[in-house]
């Protein structure tokens, strides 16, 4: 099935289509550069494929490719929960909503179970009750900015005071910062610097997962 969306706006350069779709890419000052990568991870985990074609002073379009099926629709089955033993568990940590949206969807595709905090108090209380329940995360990743909270580098070192084996990646925005380029010194087994693509983010984490 496919579905356009067109508009008659002042359309987009030649050299910047081909970006549209990358996390934080914007021409706009208020903007996060989020929606349209958000769009894309929401549309491929569906299955399905966008694409844009635009010129100058001419619009827009968007085409959103689903897969068609012949098959009468599911009926619910009272609300029994899925089967998710084994799931591997993320806790992520980013004050950002919108880049908490897009990880999200990023863990959904790898086929992780994620929970979400705004800061470094709120990731501390999830990985503690998540230990003492039993079900600990198997991977932290902390942003390491967060403006009038903790950010990464102090959540991480009371992370590791509640378990020492804790498997934390660093992720920031600010690729100069001291702790991104020795991460290792902070606790952190691994960075990532925003903005990730998608294959990054997986491999990344994946690699972190496989280590002791």
């Amino acid at each position: 099935v496919r579905v356009a969306i067109r508009d008659a706006g002042c359309g987009i350069p030649e050299k910047e289509i081909e970006r549209v779709f990358d996390p934080f890419f914007t021409t706009k000052q208020k903007a996060s550069g989020l929606g349209l990568a958000l769009s894309y991870s929401i549309v491929r985990k569906h299955g399905g494929h966008i694409c844009a074609e635009s010129k100058p002073g001419k619009g827009s379009v968007f085409y959103v490719y689903l897969p068609a099926s012949r098959d009468a629709c599911a009926v619910p089955d009272g609300g029994r929960e899925r089967n998710v033993t084994g799931r591997r568990r993320i806790l992520v940590m980013d004050d950002e909503e919108i880049v908490r949206d897009v990880i999200a969807a990023m863990l959904g595709n790898l086929g992780f179970e994620a929970s979400f905090a705004m800061n470094g108090t709120e990731a501390v209380g999830l990985f503690r009750a998540a230990k003492e329940s039993g079900r600990p995360f198997d991977a932290v990743i902390l942003d390491l900015t967060v403006p009038g909270g903790m950010g990464g580098k102090e959540t991480m070192q009371k992370l590791l005071a509640l378990d020492p084996g804790v498997k934390g990646i660093v992720s920031s925005g600010y690729s100069k910062d001291p702790i991104m380029s020795d991460f290792g010194k902070y606790g952190f087994r691994a960075v990532m610097a925003k903005p990730f693509r998608a294959s990054e983010f997986g491999r990344v984490i994946k690699n972190v997962l496989a280590e002791g």
